[in-house]
C-alpha cells in the first residue's frame, strides 16, 4: 500500500509587474496635473503667459528703475525737438541709442521711459479695479446663488440696477466730485494722481462686478443641491462655513478665468479714459494719456502714436489669450488627449 501523497502547499502568487506581463502601469492624475498638461501643450497660451508675466514684472520694477536713474520719464530734452513745430529731429521721432523709441514732440521726454512707467500706472488701476470686481462679485454671487427668496431677489435686482448705468458716462460725470472727496479722505490734494488712480479703480471695479456676480451665481445654483453641501447642512454647518469651505473651493476655476478676462478690459478702459482726457494728470505717464497726446502728431510723427498703441494692443492681447487658454484648460468637457 503506497504512502499518501503529501498535501500541496499553496504559495502566494508573485505580484504582477509591468515587466512580466507586458502591461503598462496606469497612474491617476490630479485635476491640477491635467490642467498643467493642457496648458503646456498650448503654445499660444504659454506665450501669452510669458508676455503677461513680463508686463507685470515691468510694472513692478519700473519705479525702482526710475529711482536708480535707468528711466527718466520726466526729464525734458528740448535740444532734440528744435525742428518745425517742435517735432523730434532724426529718424522715427528721434530714435537713437540713448532714446530707443524716440522722444516726445514739444518736450523731448524719452518715449521708452514714458511707456514703461505708463504700464505701471495702467496696470495698477486695472489690477485694483479687477480685485474689487472679483471680491464684490464672488461675495454677492455666492450669497445670491445659495440663498432663496427675497435675498436672492434683492441682490439680483441690485445687479440689474448697476448694469443699467453706463460706466463711461458715470466716470466722466462723477470725476470732479468723487476725486475731491477721495482726496479729502486720503488727506491729499485733489490734483494728486493717487486720488485719480483710486477714483478710476473704484468706479471701474464697481461697475464691473455685476457680470462676475452673475457668473458665480449661476455656478452656485448648480452646486447648492450637491451631496457635500447637503451633508454640511445636515451636520449643522453655518452659512459662512458653507460659503468658504464648501462652495468657494469649487469656484476657483471661473474666478481665475474671469479675472484674466476682465483685467485687459480694465486696461483698455483706463487707456480710453486717458484718451478722453479724464485720466491721470500730467506729467505722470499712463498709456491712455500718452495716446491722447500722440493723436495730434499721428501724421507728422507716427512713431509717437504707433509705439504706445502697440503696447496697449500687446498687453490686452496677451491677457485675453491667457484667459481663453485657461478657460479651455479648466473646462472639464474639453478633450483630454
Amino acid at each position: 500500500m503506497s504512502a499518501p501523497a503529501a498535501p500541496e502547499t499553496l504559495e502566494p502568487p508573485a505580484p504582477a509587474t509591468a515587466a512580466t506581463d507586458g502591461a503598462v502601469a496606469i497612474k491617476g492624475r490630479s485635476p491640477w496635473e491635467i490642467v498643467r498638461a493642457r496648458l503646456t501643450r498650448d503654445k499660444i497660451t504659454m506665450t501669452a503667459l510669458v508676455f503677461s508675466m513680463l508686463f507685470v514684472l515691468i510694472a513692478i520694477l519700473s519705479p525702482l528703475m526710475v529711482k536708480l536713474g535707468w528711466l527718466k520719464p520726466d526729464q525734458t530734452n528740448t535740444e532734440l525737438v528744435q525742428g518745425l513745430g517742435s517735432l523730434p529731429e532724426g529718424f522715427a521721432g528721434g530714435m537713437s541709442l540713448q532714446h530707443w523709441l524716440g522722444v516726445e514732440p514739444g518736450t523731448g521726454r524719452d518715449l521708452f521711459s514714458r511707456i514703461i512707467t505708463g504700464i505701471t500706472t495702467s496696470l495698477t488701476v486695472a489690477l485694483i479695479a479687477t480685485l474689487i470686481s472679483v471680491l464684490l462679485g464672488t461675495t454677492l454671487g455666492i450669497i445670491s446663488g445659495f440663498s432663496k427668496g427675497r435675498l436672492d431677489w434683492f441682490i439680483s435686482r441690485f445687479l440689474d440696477l448697476v448694469l443699467s448705468f453706463p460706466s463711461t458716462l458715470m466716470l466722466l460725470s462723477l470725476g470732479p466730485v468723487l476725486v475731491s472727496r477721495i482726496a479729502a479722505i486720503m488727506g491729499i490734494s485733489s490734483a494728486d494722481n493717487k486720488a485719480k488712480i483710486a477714483f478710476m479703480a473704484l468706479v471701474l471695479g464697481f461697475f464691473g462686478f455685476p457680470f462676475f456676480a452673475r457668473i458665480i451665481r449661476g455656478q452656485v445654483l448648480s452646486l447648492r443641491e450637491r451631496e457635500f453641501v447637503e451633508a454640511a447642512r445636515s451636520l449643522g454647518a453655518r452659512s459662512g462655513r458653507i460659503y468658504g469651505k464648501e462652495l468657494l473651493p469649487h469656484l476657483w476655476a471661473p474666478i481665475l478665468v474671469y479675472t484674466t478676462l476682465i483685467l485687459p478690459a480694465n486696461i483698455a478702459a483706463e487707456a480710453a479714459l486717458g484718451f478722453l482726457g479724464v485720466g491721470i494728470n500730467p506729467p505722470t505717464a499712463s498709456l491712455g494719456a500718452i495716446l491722447n497726446d500722440s493723436v495730434a502728431y499721428a501724421i507728422p510723427d507716427p512713431a509717437y502714436f504707433i509705439f504706445p498703441g502697440l503696447t496697449v494692443f500687446f498687453i490686452v492681447l496677451s491677457f485675453n489669450l491667457l484667459g481663453d487658454g485657461l478657460r479651455d484648460a479648466l473646462d472639464p468637457k474639453s478633450g483630454r488627449s
